[in-house]
């Protein structure tokens, strides 16, 4: 394969990594110069910084997911629709410099006649598909707006997006419900958590069951630094009550550490096992992106 530098550019952050023939990481960049940061012309320069530091020949292609390719990005890469593979994945790819720097399109889908979309995900349930040897399965991606993609024949399917982490955080931030919480989230308090993720299920309403976050604290049931782990659970516990999740199935929870762990507490509440894939998921799913495309061109 040609050299690649992969990229994950979202709206916060922008990372980089120059990988091997092999897809393996040999060096990786992480700043906080996410889309919102760059001014009009901007994103060329920065991606020339963020890799400045390695060898590159004229041959390096650069290949980047995410919000990148938004309407606020360097260059809005169309929706590909579902269901999509690899193939159909790098044959959409939106060329900022043709044969050496382009965007992953993200993916849309139709929910009872609504439209779904995502960006980058795409490539990280791509990414753990490769890197665990699976065609399918059932994947979360935990975060502001958590993905639930189901995947068959090495090709998303279909998916869905539940603003869990947007809700916790106003919850959290902008409701009575902070008043009465730490300023930080603090350490997982485990018990706390399963405490919340218990109430979800049997209230079966996410607007009645936050109330309850309130009324612990006011009766003194609950210790203060606990509160955003029980919010926590609530949030996640709804989340997780309106999937049709069949006991003896797998499902694999992509993420960070922190969030992985809790949705790897709440599937096992529901007597579900799961495996926990990190960051490494982007960048395998970004060189075998590539991979395909070098096959389709060969």
């Amino acid at each position: 394969m040609r050299p690649l530098v992969a990229v994950d550019w979202g709206t916060s952050s922008l990372r980089a990594a120059l990988l091997g023939e092999d897809g393996k990481v040999l060096e990786e960049y992480a700043s906080a110069r996410g889309i919102l940061t760059v001014e009009p012309g901007g994103f060329a320069p920065l991606l020339i910084a963020a890799n400045a530091q390695w060898m590159r020949s004229a041959g390096t292609f650069y290949l980047l997911c995410g919000m990148v390719g938004s309407r606020q990005g360097w260059l809005e890469a169309p929706y590909c629709p579902c269901p999509a593979g690899f193939a159909e994945i790098a044959s959409q790819l939106a060329w900022v410099e043709l044969d050496r720097i382009a965007i992953v399109p993200g993916m849309s889908c139709e929910d009872h006649g609504v439209p779904d979309v995502m960006r980058g995900e795409e490539t990280q349930v791509f990414g753990a598909m490769d890197l665990l040897g699976l065609e399918g399965g059932l994947f979360v991606l935990p975060g502001t707006h958590s993905k639930w993609v189901r995947a068959a024949g090495g090709r998303i399917e279909r998916f869905s997006t539940f603003m869990t982490g947007e809700f916790y955080a106003l919850l959290r931030q902008h409701s009575i419900l902070g008043r009465t919480m730490p300023q930080d989230d603090g350490e997982l308090h485990e018990g706390a958590f399963r405490q919340g993720l218990d109430h979800a299920r049997r209230s079966a309403n996410l607007l009645h069951a936050a109330f309850s976050a309130r009324t612990l604290a006011l009766f003194g049931r609950m210790p203060e630094a606990a509160l955003p782990s029980y919010l926590s659970g609530l949030a996640i516990g709804e989340e997780l009550r309106s999937q049709q999740l069949d006991a003896g199935r797998q499902v694999v929870i992509i993420g960070s550490s922190a969030l992985t762990l809790r949705y790897e507490l709440a599937l096992a509440e529901r007597g579900i096992t799961s495996r926990r894939v990190g960051s490494e998921a982007t960048w395998r799913g970004l060189w075998a992106i590539a991979r395909t495309l070098q096959g389709q061109q060969a």
